[in-house]
C-alpha cells in the first residue's frame, strides 16, 4: 500500500451526481447524457483515478458445464477514468494488451472507446459510467520477420488488399450489452461483479481506492466488404482465441474489475500522449511500460494453457482445415500448438490461391 494508492489529491468539489436524481444509485439512469467522442473533452478533465490493478476474467470453454473461468490481470495503469472537479466524466481510456502466436508472432488488441459518459462521487467512492467501445487486433511490427506474416503481408500488398499490419487497418470486434445484441451501450458500476466466483488473487481491497466493473460481450468482427480479407480476418480473430483461451470469442463475456488508486491530477499533455505511448512500447518489443500484468490462470491459480484449450474445443475446427490438404488423420499431424496454427495458415493460402 502507498500514499498514492489511498490518498486523494485535494481540490475536490462534487456536485455533479446530484445534479439530476437519476444518476444515482441503485439504479444509475444516465441516458439524459450525450455519449461523448472519448478525446474530444480532454481540455476539461481535472482529475483522474488510474487502473492500477485491471483484473479480466472469461470463460474459455463457453457453454460447457464446466467453461474454465480464467483470470488474468493486465499491465497496470493500463486504463484511466477521467473527470472534472464536480464530477462529470469525460474520458476512459481502455486496455491494450499484447498476445503472442507461434505462428504469426507478436499480436496487438486494443478496446476502442467510441462513446462515454458517467460521473464519480469522490465522497462515497462510488462511480457510474456508460461506455461504447470496438475490440481491434493488429500485428506488431516485429511480427513481420516471421515466415508466414511476411508471405501473407506480400501477396496482401501484391493483391492491394488491407493487411491488419496497422491501427487503420486492424480487425474490428463489434461488443455490446450482454444478452442484448442491439445495444451497443453498456455499463461500468461500482464494486466487484458478483456474476461469478473471484479468486483471492484477483483481489485488492487492501490496496486499492475503491472498485467498479463491467461486462461486455463479444460480437462479431465488422465486415469489410472483401471476401478474401474477411475470412482472413477470421483466421486471424481464432487464431487469436487460441492464443488467449477465447477471449474474444462471438457471444463470450468479457468481464473486468477495475480496482483504482485514489484520485489524483491530470497531466493533459500526458493524457493525450497516454494511448500512443503505450502502443508505441508493445510494437517496439519493450512490452507494458509500466511492468507487466499476470499471466492467464484458472480459479485455482493452475496457469491456462493454450494448447489444452486448443485441444478441447478446437479440435474440429482445426480437422476441418487439415482435410483440404492433407489425406492424413489430423491427430498424427498436429502435436503443437504452432502446427495447428500453420495448418490453418495453410488453408487459407490454398483455398484463396495465395
Amino acid at each position: 500500500m502507498t500514499d498514492k494508492n489511498k490518498q486523494p489529491a485535494p481540490g475536490w468539489v462534487g456536485g455533479f451526481e446530484q445534479s439530476n436524481q437519476l444518476f444515482s444509485y441503485p439504479n444509475p439512469n444516465l441516458s439524459s447524457l450525450p455519449m461523448l467522442d472519448n478525446m474530444a473533452n480532454i481540455d476539461k478533465l481535472q482529475r483522474q483515478q488510474q487502473v492500477l490493478w485491471p483484473e479480466f476474467s472469461w470463460e474459455t470453454r463457453k457453454g460447457e458445464k464446466d467453461p474454465k473461468r480464467c483470470y488474468q490481470m493486465f499491465a497496470p495503469d493500463i486504463s484511466r477514468l477521467g473527470y472534472t472537479d464536480e464530477g462529470r466524466v469525460f474520458s476512459i481510456i481502455c486496455p491494450q494488451q499484447g498476445a503472442y502466436s507461434p505462428q504469426f508472432g507478436a499480436l496487438n488488441v486494443e478496446v476502442t472507446v467510441t462513446g462515454q459518459r458517467g460521473w464519480v462521487n469522490e465522497d462515497t467512492k462510488e462511480m457510474a459510467a456508460d461506455m461504447e467501445v470496438v475490440g481491434k487486433i493488429w500485428f506488431s511490427p516485429s511480427a513481420k520477420q516471421n515466415k508466414w506474416v511476411k508471405i501473407l503481408w506480400d501477396k496482401f500488398a501484391d493483391s492491394k488488399l488491407p493487411f491488419p499490419s496497422s491501427k487503420a487497418n486492424a480487425i474490428m470486434v463489434t461488443t455490446h450489452n450482454p444478452g442484448n445484441p442491439e445495444q451497443g451501450i453498456f455499463p461500468l458500476i461500482k464494486k466487484q461483479s458478483k456474476n461469478f466466483p473471484i479468486p483471492d488473487f484477483a483481489k485488492h481491497e487492501d490496496e486499492a481506492w475503491d472498485v467498479s466493473h463491467l461486462d461486455v460481450q463479444i460480437g462479431p468482427i465488422t465486415k469489410t466488404g472483401n471476401k478474401t480479407v474477411d475470412e482472413f480476418n477470421q483466421l486471424f480473430l481464432d487464431i487469436f482465441n487460441l492464443a488467449t483461451g477465447n477471449m474474444l470469442q462471438n457471444g463470450n463475456i468479457l468481464s473486468w474489475n477495475v480496482w483504482f488508486t485514489a484520485p489524483d491530477l491530470v497531466d493533459k499533455v500526458e493524457w493525450r500522449n497516454h494511448a500512443e505511448y503505450w502502443r508505441d512500447s508493445i510494437d517496439t518489443g519493450h512490452g507494458s511500460p509500466d511492468g507487466p500484468g499476470t499471466t492467464a490462470k484458472y480459479f485455482d491459480g493452475t496457469p491456462f494453457s493454450a494448447w489444452d484449450s486448443l485441444l478441447h474445443t478446437e479440435e474440429e475446427k482445426v480437422i476441418k482445415s487439415l482435410e483440404s490438404w492433407a489425406e492424413t488423420k489430423a491427430e498424427s499431424l498436429i502435436e503443437t500448438r504452432a502446427d495447428a496454427e500453420e495448418a490453418m495458415i495453410k488453408h487459407f493460402i490454398e483455398k484463396h490461391g495465395l
